[in-house]
């Protein structure tokens, strides 16, 4: 066994787990291997195994593991979280139930709301008042905590969220009923307070995250506990770090207690991965990652080489565009985010004809179990991956190495007896035509990071990757006009690889609620240090050292009167708040086009984003033989043809026109009729669409 020092990501998807080990000198290996949708953690270890033994490695020469999970989302789309309580201020316990008012669709008299994830009875009220000054106006009356806590006791509730009316100005009263509830409930019940998770303004988003955070902690940690103890059976101790949204990754037991920050890790790591590829490309760093898997399909924007970010997100709403005037369809998280839109269009998304001749793809998915019919798991139903496979477009023995045996015949038996005999098209018109309407359904991800924020999709590159995204990234480039496609090494499994490329990050906020103009810069400097010596503790109490922790500060400001902020970073130097509202105006006006010269500025909130660097160096991808060129049949716009198969590898910097196929071991990249395909200095496929 080889005693070199190794690091892994690992990425749990709805039908493949990826995984990617870097050694001390650079050089990455990549595996695919089946998800296990009833224990993730079970995948993980096989997978785990699996490699270990076939590259011989040490388990005790694992320094480092970094994880991005679906848990936290799949546990609230499935409503499978814990039985969570809820204790917050008298007169608040339906913030749950009124939210705001905002529905997704207009006009929909039919609209239901989405159930609260804690119901009535498990929202207890106690008395207590702080006001938004942090002064105590009325006790908290610990009776009431005491009865809250024998009737959660009876309930068995497994976890309790706590969010009284201005915590974030005082959480003294919120620090309290923790203690009393701790002595009352034990250590087993998970509880979290709003004042912890979230100190902020705004009643509702505040006690809906903590909500969040409390419904899924417990499944979070039956999660981390069974994958700790499979990778020990292994041999493996090396500390667990996790992805969370906004980017930056977590030491598992700050994850479990931030579990709400762990929804959308995976997609993060993704963007991440793209970000540090495009910076200080030769021809700019301003792309739309392209993220299509076997559930979902997922896009980014970054520009300047950095991601888009946002504080708002709603899990259950379907597509997501992270949008103030769509909202009202799922349960709200503030939080930070890489900004991701994601729609349900996947290899896995089902693909039927209904009583009307309508087809639909998607969001339903066959999953990893049974999954895809030419998977011959069971599926029964077709597919979009059946569609691939019919199209000629993935290899119809094998994938993932020949780990995936693939039944094409079967693919076509479904496509032709579900779709096409419906329809009365022949298969492969009817195999084209649900390619086109999934690449529809597609381009609005695209267009919701693009083109519905002021972008021009057409002076952007499309970075595509998942196990799908370079099969279909031909198509959404030509629907969207976007002439450059980029490739890259790995893309099946890039998620996994973003995950080595990531830091440790964490951000803390402090209310303001002051006048930018009058706010001392005493005030602001007091507020900073306070930030700046609990993320110093915070990095100390993780392991980390204090000295390569990086630090930068933010604002989030808005014109009184305004219902929302936007965060603005603060230059270096020193704090002003004058100079935070200028650069207020610029951003407002670059946002919505226009800015005030009168109104004044107000300074919700300071915060401080702490990152200490951990990404690993990577100077290699491990070799992978050439395969022997050789040619399939792959029905195209203008028809079927015989295309050439081909490696990575048999490109060069030349461009080589389409139509043929890059099939590698993690993913397979089409190349129609009209483009060309060459390979850069770094391995990455560069496709010109609309000719050489």
């Amino acid at each position: 066994m080889t005693r070199s020092a190794y690091r892994i990501g690992i990425d749990i998807g709805g039908t493949f787990t990826d995984i990617a080990l870097v050694e001390a000198g650079g050089t990455v290996d990549i595996r695919k291997v089946a998800s296990t949708p009833d224990d993730y953690s079970r995948g993980i270890a096989l997978g785990l195994e699996a490699l270990i033994a076939e590259l011989g490695i040490d388990p005790g020469a694992i320094t480092g593991i970094v994880h991005a999970t679906t848990v936290a989302t799949n546990t609230i789309l499935e409503l499978k979280g814990a039985r969570t309580g809820l204790v917050t201020t008298a007169g608040f316990r339906d913030v749950l139930e009124m939210r705001r008012l905002r529905i997704p669709v207009l006009y929909d008299l039919q609209y239901d709301k989405p159930p609260p994830l804690v119901p009535r009875r498990l929202r207890l009220e106690v008395r207590g008042r702080i006001g938004p000054d942090g002064a105590e106006r009325v006790p908290l009356d610990e009776a009431d905590v005491a009865r809250a806590a024998e009737t959660l006791r009876a309930e068995a509730v497994e976890a309790v969220a706590i969010s009284t009316l201005h915590a974030y100005a005082n959480p003294a009263h919120e620090m309290r009923i923790e203690a009393l509830l701790r002595e009352r409930l034990g250590p087993d019940v998970f509880l979290c307070r709003g004042s912890e998770i979230l100190p902020e303004i705004r009643e509702y988003e505040r006690t809906s995250t903590v909500v969040v955070n409390a419904y899924v902690g417990p499944v979070i940690r039956r999660y981390a506990d069974a994958l700790s103890a499979r990778l020990r059976r292994l041999g493996i101790t090396a500390p667990i770090m996790m992805m969370h949204s906004g980017g930056g990754v977590l030491p598992l037991a700050t994850a479990v207690e931030r579990a709400a920050w762990l929804v959308e890790s995976g997609p993060a790591a993704g963007v991440i991965a793209c970000a540090r590829l495009v910076r200080g490309e030769r021809r700019g760093a301003n792309v739309i990652s392209f993220d299509m898997g076997g559930t979902t399909a997922k896009t980014a924007l970054i520009e300047d080489g950095e991601a888009a970010r946002t504080d708002e997100y709603e899990v259950g709403a379907g597509i997501n565009l992270s949008s103030k005037l769509v909202k009202g369809g799922g349960y709200p998280i503030r939080m930070p985010f890489i900004d991701v839109s994601e729609i349900g269009a996947g290899g896995g998304s089902l693909v039927a004809v209904d009583r009307l001749g309508r087809v639909t793809v998607g969001p339903q998915s066959a999953g990893a179990m049974p999954g895809p019919v030419c998977y011959g798991r069971g599926g029964t139903r077709a597919t979009l991956t059946d569609v691939f496979v019919g199209l000629g477009y993935i290899s119809d023995t094998a994938l993932a190495g020949g780990s995936i045996a693939v039944d094409a015949e079967a693919a076509r038996d479904a496509l032709a007896r579900q779709i096409a005999e419906p329809l009365g098209l022949d298969p492969g018109t009817a195999a084209r035509g649900v390619l086109a309407l999934a690449v529809s359904t597609m381009t609005r991800a695209v267009k919701a990071v693009s083109t519905y924020r002021g972008r021009d999709p057409r002076d952007f590159t499309l970075v595509a990757f998942g196990g799908n995204g370079p099969v279909v990234a031909a198509d959404i480039a030509a629907a969207l006009g976007i002439r450059r496609i980029v490739i890259p090494v790995a893309a099946g499994v890039f998620t996994a690889f973003g995950l080595l490329r990531s830091d440790m990050e964490e951000e803390r906020v402090n209310s303001v609620l002051e006048d930018a103009h009058q706010v001392s810069g005493d005030r602001l400097a007091q507020i900073h240090a306070g930030l700046l010596a609990r993320a110093r503790d915070a990095v100390l109490a993780d392991g980390f050292d204090v000295a390569t922790a990086q630090h930068q500060v933010s604002a989030d400001l808005r014109y009184f009167g305004q219902a929302y902020e936007l965060n603005v970073a603060a230059a270096d130097g020193g704090l002003d708040g004058a100079a935070l509202a200028e650069g207020f105006h610029r951003e407002h006006e670059r946002t919505y086009g226009h800015r005030s010269g009168t109104d004044p500025v107000q300074l919700v909130n300071l915060r401080l984003t702490t990152r200490v660097p951990m990404a690993s160096a990577v100077t290699g991808f491990a070799a992978t033989p050439p395969r022997a060129t050789r040619d399939r049949c792959a029905v195209f716009e203008g028809g079927p043809m015989r295309v050439p198969v081909i490696s990575r590898a048999a490109l060069d910097e030349g461009p080589r026109a389409g139509p043929f196929i890059v099939e590698d071991y993690d993913c397979t990249c089409v190349v129609p009729p009209g483009a060309a395909a060459r390979l850069d200095a770094l391995g990455n496929i560069e496709i010109e669409v609309g000719g050489q």
